[in-house]
């Protein structure tokens, strides 16, 4: 079997799937027919991808699709599609820059990118991450290793025996990625302080400043932008000050509220962020590129590299900067290179209006949804849609296949969240889907 007939079909099969994306119910079922039994002979590789399309298309969520508005999900920009295939054919180990000068570069490149759309420290460090969980936890793993440096605490060699103890501070709703990314660096999810939120789920500075403990230890204020249920942004100048005046390490965990900065619009949701000492966002949420591609930012370039770098005498490094030095991972994708394909693609320009054009879309789902007679939760702040509804509508609304949202309970009420990070959905989409969550409503 020739290589070029295989790939070929292969890229058929995928442009079937993506140009149907849009005509496609987009909530998946079983996939009964992937329960193949282990065979003692091969088979033709052709067959095998015929028979994998096939078997897996009733259990694909059209996640990639113009109506999907679950878990801030972002679908794939063509250009980035077609640079993720080539990351594919191209096959890089891209731990190192001799391994893949090429990928070292891209990241290189596209990191700084990522920084000048964003607002944020140039000289910062940067590494490319699987997603927002790795993202915060490569950047707090910096943090950690900074706070106990300080203090005469070799954290990277010691670990945590006797370590002096690190006060950890984080809003109300914070995001269960840096709890998760908390308790896998030993400091722990229920010894946290939880600070008090605002009514849309924003931290309040002045509940941050009663809650600080006495001085004398280190300290970790964790801060968001994106509140996963109503887009809210923590006032980040007034939480900066309070935290530079102790000493502290700022984190900001960005996932998707941080591409707000990259927009003339709403980058007032994010100022002062270039305060933070650390920053986590993804790539695979608005900047749409395939999974899975995210971003630890560091302002402090050497506690990155101190808490993240690997050697061994068979890893001879290249003089300039090694991709692995700043994420957990070193064998991995190449994944900087659709987002640098994305980004190159766009312009300024074309990153902003794709935050804004989603942010327009919630807008109007927002208002058709509330003159349908469906009651919003929280203020809408960016491209986050909150409205009441008990656990059947949610079902309802995703058996039928119009459109895919997910189920919350917020502040005891069980609602549903509509997410809008597609560069696909058009208003005809929102209004579709608004008919579609209105006529699943009960009564």
């Amino acid at each position: 079997m020739e290589t070029d007939d295989v790939v070929d079909r292969a890229q058929q099969l995928a442009r079937e799937y993506i140009s149907g994306l849009a005509r496609r119910p987009v909530g998946g079922a079983d996939a009964p027919g992937l329960r193949r039994p282990l065979t003692d002979e091969g088979l033709d590789p052709i067959e095998v991808l015929e028979d994998l399309a096939a078997d897996a298309d009733p259990g694909l969520v059209a996640s990639a699709g113009p109506r999907y508005f679950g878990f801030v999900v972002g679908g794939s920009l063509p250009v980035a599609t077609g640079a993720d295939w080539l990351v594919s054919a191209w096959d890089q180990m891209s731990g190192m820059y001799s391994s893949s000068p090429a990928v070292a570069i891209a990241e290189e490149v596209t990191a700084a990118w990522m920084l000048e759309l964003l607002g944020l420290p140039a000289l910062a460090s940067s590494g490319f991450t699987t997603g927002a969980q790795m993202a915060n936890f490569t950047c707090l793993a910096a943090a950690r290793g900074a706070l106990l440096g300080a203090l005469g605490w070799d954290v990277e060699d010691r670990g945590l025996f006797g370590a002096p103890e690190i006060d950890v501070l984080v809003g109300d709703e914070v995001h269960v990625t840096v709890l998760v990314a908390l308790r896998l660096l030993g400091l722990g999810e229920a010894r946290v302080t939880r600070v008090p939120v605002d009514a849309n789920g924003a931290m309040d500075p002045g509940a941050l400043r009663e809650a600080l403990p006495p001085g004398g230890r280190p300290l970790l204020v964790c801060a968001q932008a994106g509140n996963v249920n109503t887009g809210a942004c923590d006032p980040l100048e007034p939480i900066a000050e309070i935290v530079a005046e102790r000493g502290g390490w700022l984190h900001l965990d960005g996932a998707f509220g941080l591409w707000a900065a990259a927009s003339p619009r709403f980058a007032h949701l994010v100022a002062g962020r270039e305060r933070a000492n650390s920053w986590a966002l993804d790539a695979h949420k608005w900047l749409n590129v395939p999974y899975d591609c995210a971003l630890a930012v560091v302002g402090d370039p050497e506690a990155h590299r101190r808490a993240m770098t690997l050697s061994a005498a068979y890893l001879q490094g290249s003089g300039t900067r090694e991709p692995a030095q700043f994420v957990p991972e070193a064998s991995r994708r190449a994944r900087a290179i659709p987002a640098y394909a994305a980004i190159r693609s766009l312009g300024r320009r074309g990153v902003a209006d794709l935050v804004e054009r989603c942010c327009d879309h919630a807008a109007m789902m927002s208002a058709l949804l509330s003159e349908g007679g469906l009651e919003l939760l929280g203020d809408l702040v960016l491209n986050q849609v909150l409205v009441a509804a008990d656990p059947g509508h949610v079902a309802r609304v995703q058996a039928e296949g119009t459109c895919w949202l997910g189920g919350t309970v917020w502040r005891g009420r069980d609602a549903l969240r509509v997410s809008f990070s597609n560069w696909s959905t058009t208003e005809a989409d929102v209004r579709r889907s608004a008919r579609a969550i209105l006529e699943a409503a009960p009564g």
